[in-house]
């Protein structure tokens, strides 16, 4: 490359996804090796196990040894339960967000209810192994009755504001299986609902110039986010990327007792969204409220819904989910909830191939599932497929602020920064616009790629965004 290059090129040194999934359902992946993916050595579980095309299908799995990268099968389902209270929606119309917000790099806010009486292991395997996470219906007394009664001691607990009741965070101190205290607990009326505490894995595949704009029919000289609040669920950042200056709003940890050493995916997707400089994102001027909910690619299913807690209290817009797990039904319900609230929800569709399982957050009704298209509008090889999918944007190759310089990246979770910060520019134009019309606009306008109509590899199609704001009612 010349000297006076503006963009310094890294190619990761490996793949940030980890998940795991039984061993026999591991398949090789012939696409491996050719560029440097977080999907390299696997294309998910077998297409028996992948669901049908309705959003239901199952997740979850016993622990196993780490690989890399597939999905997990849920062997632990709960029984029908009334669904949580669904928050009051939000006005059609917030105020206005004209005062500048905290300086870049502000302060790190971390739980402050989260009572925790055990360190936390390192995350591996499909769930952890010692750990279930339960709503309970009754207040700290109940807790401790629970524990109690059936041998458990409480790691943490706190009120949830997506799932409208208390989450505890039980440990189970004499080895006893996961699904064998899930069962158990089903005996007791106030323990509402009862999870596994999955484990969930960003969704990066790292391999040149930013050609977003183009395919998107966004004018990078009138893309503006301006004022829009988008909070991002992902690694730490390094806030000194000159990409990010005056870009986040505030920051959130929700793991503080485990140190950050990872600090490169969360500071692309941040910048895709809303970098400025040479660097420049899709909606500059939008305000990012970041929640650091992983380390090391990994995190679980409570750190997760803690994170998005707090950005449901942050007045945002838009929630940017570039990770992918286990059908969850604690997560599920934060999905609707927050959808209820007038949020909206955009998540990767999943790096793990054609024939892996639903992603979720992804598969969940209302939630935006984005697949990664290359720059001549071609699928991303590694991408999951099935109906769940809902439209497809640029994620292969690009280049985003990383760390403190720049990467070349790849993968559905940039993808879905891409859809974030050019959803964020239709709330800029149109802030009356609703989360049911901003998706039924990008359905309705989107490029057909694929067979016609919508279909199980790109969707409706690639993003058009001047035709999505076109289209407004």
């Amino acid at each position: 490359m010349a000297a006076k290059a503006v963009i310094r090129f890294a190619i990761l040194a490996a793949a940030m996804t980890i998940v795991a999934v039984p061993a026999l359902a591991q398949t090789s992946d012939s696409n491996a090796g050719r560029t440097k993916t977080d999907c390299s050595d696997t294309t998910g579980a077998a297409t028996a196990d992948c669901p049908k095309d309705d959003k239901g299908g199952g997740a979850g799995g016993d622990q196993g040894a780490v690989v890399l990268p597939a999905l997990i099968v849920d062997l632990f389902p709960n029984p029908p339960a009334s669904a949580a209270p669904v928050p009051t929606p939000r006005p059609s119309a917030p105020p206005a967000d004209t005062q500048a917000g905290p300086p870049a790099g502000g302060p790190i806010v971390s739980p402050t209810d989260l009572v925790a009486t055990a360190p936390r292991r390192a995350i591996a395997g499909a769930f952890v192994p010692d750990e279930v996470l339960v709503t309970v219906d009754g207040d700290a007394g109940a807790v401790q009755q629970i524990a109690a009664s059936f041998g458990l001691e409480v790691r943490s607990q706190r009120q949830s504001r997506l799932l409208g009741t208390t989450l505890v965070r039980f440990g189970i101190p004499d080895g006893r299986p996961v699904g064998t205290v899930l069962a158990q607990l089903a005996a007791d009326g106030r323990a509402q609902r009862r999870e596994p505490n999955h484990i969930y894995s960003l969704q990066q595949a790292a391999g040149i110039v930013n050609y977003a704009f183009e395919r998107i029919q966004l004018d990078s000289k009138q893309a503006s986010g301006e004022n829009v609040r988008v909070a991002v669920i992902d690694t730490g950042i390094d806030d000194t990327n000159p990409a990010l200056s005056g870009v986040i709003a505030d920051q959130f940890d929700a793991m503080p007792e485990v140190p950050i050493e990872k600090r490169d995916h969360g500071t692309s997707v941040d910048g895709l969204i809303a970098g400025v400089g040479a660097l420049e994102g899709m909606a500059p001027g939008a305000r990012i409220y970041h929640a650091r909910a992983f380390e090391d690619g990994r995190s679980t299913m409570d750190v997760i819904l803690s994170a998005l807690d707090w950005a449901a209290e942050q007045n945002v817009s838009i929630i940017n989910m570039s990770f992918v797990g286990p059908k969850n039904d604690l997560l599920a319900t934060a999905c609707r909830n927050a959808r209820g609230l007038g949020i909206i929800l955009v998540a990767a569709a999943g790096n793990n191939g054609p024939k892996a399982p639903y992603g979720y957050p992804a598969a969940y009704p209302g939630v935006i599932a984005v697949t990664a298209t290359d720059a001549k509008d071609g699928l991303m090889p590694q991408a999951n497929r099935g109906a769940y999918v809902f439209i497809s944007a640029p994620g292969v190759e690009m280049v985003a602020p990383s760390g403190a310089g720049s990467d070349v990246v790849t993968g559905t979770s940039f993808a879905a920064a891409i859809v974030s910060g050019a959803i964020a520019n239709l709330i800029h134009a149109a802030p009356e616009r609703s989360a049911d019309d901003i998706e039924k606009a990008l359905a309705a306008t989107a490029r057909d790629l694929g067979p016609k109509g919508r279909d199980k590899d790109f969707g409706y199609g690639l993003l058009d965004i001047k035709a999505a704001e076109a289209a407004k009612q």
